[in-house]
């Protein structure tokens, strides 16, 4: 299972808590003992918990080591010494062996206080007649046999029961004060549960903070990989996945993951744990109603399977469609204005409750399975309940079992089923966690098509050294088409943007004009054909040697939360303010920024939503500038300019990037005018390259392009003001 893969990074801290999940275990298994034992030997027995009592008077003690075989006999004569008062006390020897005193001295010390029950049984005549040496050994043991048939069919743990009524009569009849030393063995038995309860709630507490702890551990490096591994991504993996969807498994996904290790820590590794416990225990009980516990553990069993059985498929249908419920929200919140503005809010409002109706279903459908679970597993524990106390209450009737190892017993079968139980419950969360997990992987292990090139192989040392200020950027029969396409964007693209010149693109919508200086930045790898810095594939350098030499202005502008400053800064992280204010007077920005209160210092909104489009295109502009970049590559970044803000910063890029290369992708025609080439594209194709005036004797697609954009006058003063 891919959750448990994402332990083993912590495996000391697992360990940890499985060694305190054992003390916790100890604890909770202890306390149906004690249970047991105050109604037992507290209630019952009166605190009286051994037959070997701790004071005999010398008749008892004669009499007891007359019925004793001899095996025994040496035993009990080291257990007792007498003291000056003519009783015998309990020695330390005695009380090392005490539990082999209490199975050979329960049945002597019954007959002893019981013998006026038995007929035809005198063991003051008995006693005379032995220390005389009228009867022998092998006699007074055939008597004693004599006496327990007399006494009926009693099994050992029945002889036990009367051995600890005989030495409560012993107690009695030397004087000592029963209530007190009930009392006694009551406030000890329950001082020792409170501080075993007291110990356990310490140690949950604890596997509680590192179960957390270590979950929390799990999810953040979860979240920190997948981070690390989108950045990596292309375009291309972007897409395939969609942003939707690998929002939903940095997100909802890893939450699921780290919520089911808090479980799996918690009670999963608890349950195994405790149920063999109470197995052990059961069976140092009682195990002649184990078959009861086996029954009810495999109709657990077979219930978890079955449920798990129809519910998993619906699991993994289930985060597909919560990742279709964030795609439409995300649509929708995005294309807000939109939507508005075109009267489709009933449509999209329509689209939200097709894909949340749908997921609504699937979630009831496994919320409705699994609301069986419950009420099937309270089933098998009340008939369990009831088969114990069915079947024990005939076991203490037939005096094998005692009330309060029945109460133990249910105990531990609840305990053993309650552990099963846990798993059951948390195989609710199970099979969704581990899609979840499925789903984070298949993140972790996308390999990005736009890889570097090994270290000992790159080649960004020799891009580095180029000493010209502008940087040779160069297509060579350039052929690109997308991985899910059969189609080429591109096919044979041949040309040079010249160190320190400008060189413009332009062409019909869908030419591929921005795909150029994607390939240029790649962003993708083309299919065929290379394209070059200095005589350098960028496919051999890295990428972030790569773009250190690029200034990237997309066609969307993009802003930051942050300051202007922050966002303009954004590429050179040791930019001053001078070169900030540099960057934003070449990209016209500067009016705009000082009419604000806060000048450099305003905030920008997420996504640059309160500047205006044309406001944010010339930050976005200033970000590339204030970089220190060979050539700066605009794709289609002057489109929300005015003509009048168009020139000025066409004019301010020409006397300010002095031999800095720039690549200008346009639909306007009076934004290239005065580029040093301009590159036609048609249809993926380079139909036309050379300057204005050549194009517009040469290339047929040029010439419609700027006769439908500028008058004739226009195109002969070659610029439009």
């Amino acid at each position: 299972m891919r959750i448990i893969k994402n332990l083993l990074e912590h495996k000391v801290a697992v360990l940890l808590i499985v060694a305190l999940l054992c003390v916790q275990a100890a604890c909770d298994l202890a306390l149906p003992n004690y249970t047991s034992d105050i109604v037992d030997v507290g209630i019952q027995q009166q605190g009286v918990e051994d037959v070997a009592a701790t004071q005999l008077s010398e008749r008892t003690h004669d009499l007891v080591a007359m019925m004793l075989p001899e095996s025994d006999e040496q035993t009990f004569a080291d257990a007792y010494a007498q003291n000056a008062d003519g009783m015998y006390d309990l020695t330390d020897t005695g009380r090392e062996n005490r539990a082999e005193l209490n199975s050979s001295m329960a049945l002597p010390l019954t007959v002893v206080h019981y013998a006026d029950q038995i007929p035809d049984l005198d063991l003051d005549q008995a006693k005379a007649a032995y220390d005389a040496g009228m009867v022998g050994k092998d006699d007074v043991l055939s008597m004693l046999d004599q006496a327990r048939e007399s006494m009926g069919d009693m099994a050992d743990t029945l002889i036990a029961q009367q051995g600890i009524a005989a030495a409560r009569a012993e107690y009695e009849q030397l004087g000592f004060n029963m209530d007190d030393m009930q009392m006694s063995y009551l406030l000890s038995t329950g001082a020792k549960m409170l501080a075993l309860a007291a110990l356990g709630m310490l140690v949950a507490v604890i596997v509680g903070f590192l179960a957390s702890r270590t979950a929390a551990k799990v999810g953040r490096s979860l979240r920190e990989r997948l981070f690390n591994k989108v950045v990596s991504f292309s375009d291309a993996e972007v897409q395939s996945f969609s942003a939707a969807s690998l929002i939903t498994r940095g997100t909802n996904d890893v939450q699921l993951v780290q919520m089911v290790i808090v479980m799996l820590l918690r009670m999963v590794l608890y349950a195994p744990i405790l149920a063999i416990g109470g197995i052990i225990m059961i069976a140092r009980t009682d195990l002649s109603m184990g078959w009861i516990i086996i029954a009810a553990v495999v109709a657990i069993g077979v219930v978890i399977v079955f449920l798990m059985k129809v519910a998993m498929p619906k699991f993994k249908i289930m985060q597909k469609l919560i990742d279709r419920v964030n795609l439409v929200s995300r649509e929708i919140l995005t294309g807000l204005p939109v939507i508005r503005a075109f009267g489709r809010e009933q449509h999209e409002e329509a689209r939200f409750d097709e894909a949340n109706t749908r997921l609504m279903k699937t979630q009831l459908f496994t919320n409705r399975v699994m609301t069986f679970m419950m009420p099937l597993m309270m089933l098998i524990m009340n008939l369990v309940s009831v088969g114990i106390i069915w079947f024990g209450g005939h076991a203490i009737d037939a005096g094998s079992l005692q009330t309060g190892d029945l109460i133990a017993f249910i105990t531990y079968s609840m305990v053993i089923i309650m552990g099963f139980l846990m798993i059951g419950m948390i195989s609710i969360m199970l099979p969704r966690a581990n899609v979840a997990a499925e789903r984070i992987d298949e993140v972790l292990i996308c390999e990005p098509s736009i890889a570097d090139p090994a270290p000992e192989q790159a080649k960004d040392a020799q891009l580095a050294a180029a000493a010209a200020p502008g940087a040779q950027i160069a297509f060579n029969d350039v052929s690109f088409r997308y991985s899910d396409s059969a189609e080429c964007v591109l096919e044979h693209v041949s040309f040079t943007a010249e160190a320190g010149k400008t060189t413009a693109i332009i062409g019909s919508t869908g030419s591929g004009k921005s795909t150029v200086l994607k390939l240029a930045e790649r962003f993708y790898d083309v299919t065929s054909g290379s394209v070059t810095i200095d005589g350098v594939d960028v496919r051999e350098v890295s990428q972030h040697a790569l773009r250190a030499q690029l200034g990237y202005v997309p066609q969307k502008a993009f802003l930051f939360s942050g300051t202007i400053a922050s966002n303009i800064g954004y590429g050179a992280q040791d930019a001053g303010e001078e070169r900030i204010r540099m960057a934003a007077d070449v990209a016209q920005a500067s009016e705009f920024i000082g009419e604000r209160e806060e000048g450099l210092s305003t905030p920008i909104a997420q996504g640059g939503t309160n500047v205006s489009g044309g406001q944010r295109q010339r930050l976005a502009i200033a970000r590339a500038l204030a970089t220190d970049a060979r050539a700066y590559l605009f794709d289609d970044s002057f489109s929300a300019l005015d003509y009048k803000t168009d020139a000025a910063l066409r004019h301010q890029l020409a006397s300010r990037l002095a031999g800095k290369t720039v690549v200008i992708v346009a639909q306007r025609i009076s934004t290239v005018l005065t580029a040093d080439r301009i590159v036609v594209l048609d249809e993926g194709r380079v139909v036309g390259c050379g300057t204005h005036a050549e194009l517009m004797q040469t290339c047929e697609e040029y010439r419609e392009i700027a006769m439908s954009q500028l008058s004739e006058a226009e195109l002969k003063g070659g610029d439009a003001k």
